[in-house]
């Protein structure tokens, strides 16, 4: 009975005299979710053994039976085809089994000089560089379609905030190239992230390496990697590249939230200085008014579960011994959720930041409400001779002038100014109250003001739009 059952059970059923209960079976399997990794497992096969036949170690017929069973294999997958079968467990065995099924023992000699130790850390790092390299797409689409708003609308005044509360003007396409330059950081990062994933850990078998005379650099030239890993203990064991990638999907995730939160407010009544495309909205069951801000919104609350899907894979590996566990096999779905929930994110922002219709007037009147060019009030006396704290005092009187008054710091005339700064009581002529006091304080005077590189002046906010659509 125990030799009827090794013959079609696991790979390992000769060491074992009874089969495995279904509980355990469907406990510790990984096929439902790893099948996912099948075209780069595939893709990995076909490099080892070019380089297996290249090293003498298999010959020639074999690998051409291996490449052709491996395209019938793929062709299955994708057709729908494909029988996964739950007793092989993985992505590597169910291929495996079929592919000795299709060409016979050529099949069998596949895993000579791997382990599935290295062969699922070669296909999550293959699967992980596809990922990075379309995301880093998704995010550039993302960074253009903000910068092409903000093109647009280079000169739409609007108040800048800080505690939630009006502090100075700048031009709606400056607040937006901020997330620009958010998103274009994390792109860096991302960069960065792929230089560790693109490295070839094939070759460590189950941890120590293998007795057949492999030549690793020619694996790792036939399937892209810039390098290979340099410790066989590490190259099996490490999930860092995936943590790495998980982090930096959380900071992406997390500007995301930030610019969902400000879309949410801009929607609200009490802002309304945007309108977002129906199609990414959903109205109530209750209320026939509602016109709910649906996709900002999950967007902020799926931010929650990519922060938990790090945490968890750092949890998962701090008290890992050398060298592989079955627990890196809970590495995968919180890593394929990551990318899925971070793709679908940015491909919806991109196509819902193009359709925003901006209110122009609301900013407008919203920025006049909060005193917003109080500090070039301030820095205009600074450049008469006056000290900033002194001028800082003045300027505090002449708000809370024109709050006795009803009025706003724009709505004064010359001789109301001298009034409410009164300069003369902090020991100064008011000789240097002119003409000026009354330009810095129009919006687009103060806008105009900053000048700089990195500054709010609309032509060069212009400028800094074009030059991140350059750049991406």
């Amino acid at each position: 009975m125990s030799n009827q059952w090794s013959k079609k059970q696991e790979a390992w059923s000769a060491r074992f005299n009874e089969p495995m209960s279904e509980l355990v079976k469907r406990y510790t399997a990984s096929v439902f979710f790893d099948k996912r990794l099948a075209q780069f497992d595939i893709q990995g096969s076909i490099a080892h053994a070019t380089m297996l036949s290249e090293s003498g170690v298999i010959s020639t017929t074999d690998l051409e039976s291996i490449q052709k069973g491996m395209a019938q294999i793929l062709s299955e997958i994708e057709s729908g085809a494909f029988q996964w079968q739950l007793d092989l467990e993985d992505v590597h065995l169910n291929v495996e089994r079929r592919l000795t099924e299709i060409i016979g023992e050529a099949g069998k000699r596949l895993h000579t000089g791997r382990s599935r130790n290295d062969q699922v850390a070669t296909d999550i790092r293959l699967f992980m560089r596809h990922e990075v390299d379309r995301i880093s797409g998704l995010l550039r689409g993302l960074i253009r379609a903000l910068a092409t708003i903000a093109e647009t609308h280079y000169n739409v005044v609007m108040p800048g905030f800080t505690h939630l509360q009006v502090a100075q003007p700048v031009t709606f396409g400056h607040h937006l190239l901020a997330y620009a330059e958010m998103f274009e950081r994390d792109l860096e990062r991302l960069t960065d992230c792929r230089k560790r994933i693109n490295r070839l850990p094939l070759g460590a078998a189950a941890l120590a390496g293998t007795t057949f005379p492999i030549k690793r650099e020619r694996t790792a030239e036939l399937l892209g990697f810039e390098s290979i890993t340099r410790n066989s203990l590490d190259s099996v064991s490490d999930r860092d590249f995936a943590i790495e990638f998980c982090s930096c999907a959380s900071l992406i995730m997390m500007h995301v939230s930030r610019l969902s939160e400000e879309l949410i407010l801009w929607m609200s009544p009490r802002y309304a200085f945007i309108d977002l495309p129906d199609r990414f909205c959903t109205g109530s069951s209750i209320m026939p008014q509602k016109k709910n801000p649906d996709v900002p919104e999950l967007a902020r609350g799926k931010t929650g579960r990519v922060f938990g899907h790090l945490m968890g894979l750092l949890t998962l590996m701090k008290g890992q011994p050398l060298a592989y566990n079955k627990d890196n096999q809970e590495d995968k779905e919180p890593l394929f959720d990551t990318v899925d929930t971070l793709a679908d994110t940015l491909t919806i922002f991109a196509e819902m930041i193009e359709g925003v219709r901006i209110k122009p007037d609301n900013m407008r009147k919203a920025t006049l409400e909060g005193y917003a060019t109080a500090t070039d009030l301030a820095d205009t006396l600074v450049k008469k001779g006056m000290p900033f704290r002194d001028a800082h005092e003045a300027v505090a009187r002449a708000v809370r002038y024109c709050e006795d008054n009803t009025c706003g710091l724009e709505d004064l005339t010359l001789d109301q100014i001298k009034q409410a700064l009164n300069v003369a009581e902090l020991g100064y002529n008011d000789d240097m109250i002119d003409q000026t006091m009354l330009e810095c304080l129009t919006l687009e005077g103060s806008l105009a003001a900053r000048n700089h590189e990195g500054g709010t002046a609309p032509n060069r906010v212009l400028a800094a739009a074009k030059a991140c659509l350059a750049r991406n």
